[in-house]
Formats: C-alpha cells, structure tokens, sequence
C-alpha cells in the first residue's frame, strides 16, 4: 500500500526507485554489488531493455509492487551480461517472491539464451522477511535458484558510513529508511530531509547527481504544505551561505511542480482520447500520446527549436522512457543530454 502521511497524501516509492536507478545506474552497482561493479566495462555503453522486459513480464499473473529493470553490459573480458534488478517496496512477506525472480530469470535465458545476473533490494518493513534462492524438489527433480539479496532495513545498523559516504546511493538508502522512520511524523521528516539535503552539498558530489538526488528524496519523504515551504526557505538560505544554486531556485521549483501538474493533466486527456481510439481502433496508446505532447511543449520551452530528431525519438519510446526523459528537462544544458 502507498504510505499515508498526516495529510493523507500518498508517498509511493515504486517510480522514484525506477528513476534513480536508471538514471545512476553505475552508481547503483557500485554500492549494491561493487564486485560486480569492478569488472563491468564502463567505457562501453550500458543498455536498458525494457522491451525485452516488457516481453518477458506481459504474461505475468501477480500484480505485486515491484521495480523491475533489465540492463546489458559488458565485462572487462568482453563477454556480455543481462543484469536483472527487482526493489521489492510491499511491507508484507511475499510467499512467492522468490519464484517470481526465479520465473524472470529463466524466461531471459528461454527467450534471449543471455547469462543474467539477479539482484533484489529488499525495501520493505519485514525484519524477518529475508529471501535469496528459489527451491523446488520432486521425486529426486531438483532446482535450485540464488539470487542477490540485499535488505535495506540491514543499513539502519550502519547509519554512520551512510552519512559519510560518497556514494550517492547512500543518500538514497538513508532517505528511504527516513521516510519509513517518520511516517506520521512531519516535523521529524522536516528536520531529517533538511539534513540529509544540506548533506548533498558536503560530499563532492556533480550538479547533475544533487539533482537526481534531490528527486529521490523530494518525492519519498513529502511533508505538509507548510512544512514543505519552510523546507524551501531554510535550504535557499543554505545555499546562499554555500554560494551554490542548484536546486532551489522559485524559478525552477515553480516550473517542476507545474510541469508535474501539466503531466498528469496531459495523461489525463491522452488516457481519455485512448479509450476513444481504442473503441474504434483496438489501440491502446493513450498515455503515450499524452505524453509525446508534454514532452514536445516543454522541450520547446526550455530549448527553443527541437532538433528533427526529436520527433521519431519520441514516438518510438515507451511511457517510462517519455516520464524518465521529463525528469531530466530542467536539469539538461544540451537537449541531447536528455536523450542519453
């Protein structure tokens, strides 16, 4: 279930999760499987196969919270590697976790014949809810099927390093364990995001990766109406102090929450006019018609002339990709830098 703050405003984790993983992707690697991580070839471009996911999970029963990525890369050793990540974010103990990351993994290796590699982080609130293999025996028929496991809730006993890491999926680690510490809790939340935000500024980290961190913590730990504006107000006074403009412009504050509304609205009128086609046509491409059209005023926006290019790269991605390449507008010097 979404958590429910005292405002009755949802906090959900699936989508920010997504984000910050694709987004920091090598990042993410360095702090949850660092030997993996050593030997990748970071010279050579990763790849995110969200089709081949989609194929993969279209026939899939359970329709449990989850954030599913499927990522190519390469080794030192030239050989090629499927990495597939599972967050599981659900506060309950799932029975059949474990099988769904063992059906993932072996429908890769049925369709695509790709050596994968499986990961899952362990979100949830369950101290005793701990799973890393799938296990089946019949008759002397055996499979046995381990995976990475990673539980986050582990870290609350390493909250130090945490602090003190220059990883920024520390920052995220530190601000998922926040948001489940002071659920109903506005004024611990206040004073824990300011923290862990004035942190950013301390840890040598690029523009590009405070804001993608900022994001993250933004999203999982809201705060009241109030709460949230005396937030703004102490961190714009921060900056100043640290001759740093990153994040909290009223410009740029302003712009996000409202293209955040533009979007759904945008959604809105795409979903409906989806139904329509789908009634006439059998097609369901609402949302990514909606989409399409945000993504095309903003750009305009923000850049001016959009590049022909732009156009079939547009039609060609799907909803994920349309909602990933928004977040980055604000953020990007180059409308190429938002392609990437």
């Amino acid at each position: 279930m979404a958590e429910q703050t005292d405002q009755n405003q949802p906090t959900e984790y699936d989508s920010p999760w997504k984000e910050i993983a694709r987004s920091r992707f090598k990042d993410f690697m360095a702090f949850f499987l660092p030997e993996l991580h050593n030997n990748i070839d970071w010279q050579h471009p990763i790849e995110f196969l969200d089709k081949e996911l989609n194929r993969v999970t279209k026939q899939a029963k359970t329709k449990n919270r989850r954030v599913d990525l499927l990522v190519k890369v390469w080794l030192l050793n030239g050989d090629e590697l499927w990495v597939l990540i599972h967050v599981e974010i659900q506060g309950n103990r799932d029975p059949i976790f474990s099988e769904r990351m063992y059906i993932s993994q072996y429908r890769i290796f049925d369709l695509y014949r790709k050596p994968v590699i499986g990961l899952a982080i362990l979100a949830d609130e369950d101290t005793n809810w701990r799973v890393s293999e799938y296990r089946q025996e019949l008759y002397g028929s055996k499979i046995i099927y381990e995976f990475n496991s990673i539980k986050l809730l582990d870290y609350l006993d390493d909250l130090a390093n945490l602090e003190h890491s220059d990883n920024p999926f520390a920052i995220v680690t530190l601000a998922h364990l926040s948001a489940k510490q002071t659920k109903n809790q506005p004024e611990e939340r206040f004073l824990a995001k300011l923290r862990i935000l004035r942190s950013l500024y301390n840890r040598g980290f690029t523009r590009q990766q405070i804001i993608d961190l900022f994001r993250f913590i933004d999203w999982v730990l809201s705060l009241p109406k109030e709460s949230e504006q005396r937030l703004w107000q102490e961190l714009s006074n921060f900056e100043e102090m640290q001759k740093m403009r990153y994040i909290t412009s009223v410009e740029r504050f302003g712009m996000e929450k409202g293209m955040e509304k533009g979007m759904e609205k945008g959604m809105e009128k795409g979903l409906m006019e989806g139904i329509l086609i789908g009634e006439q046509r059998g097609e369901k491409r609402g949302e990514q018609k909606g989409m399409i059209e945000i993504l095309q005023g903003l750009l305009q926006e923000r850049f001016g002339s959009v590049p022909d290019w732009v156009t079939p790269k547009l039609s060609e991605a799907d909803l994920d990709t349309l909602k990933r390449w928004s977040l980055r507008i604000l953020g990007a010097e180059k409308i190429e830098h938002i392609f990437q």
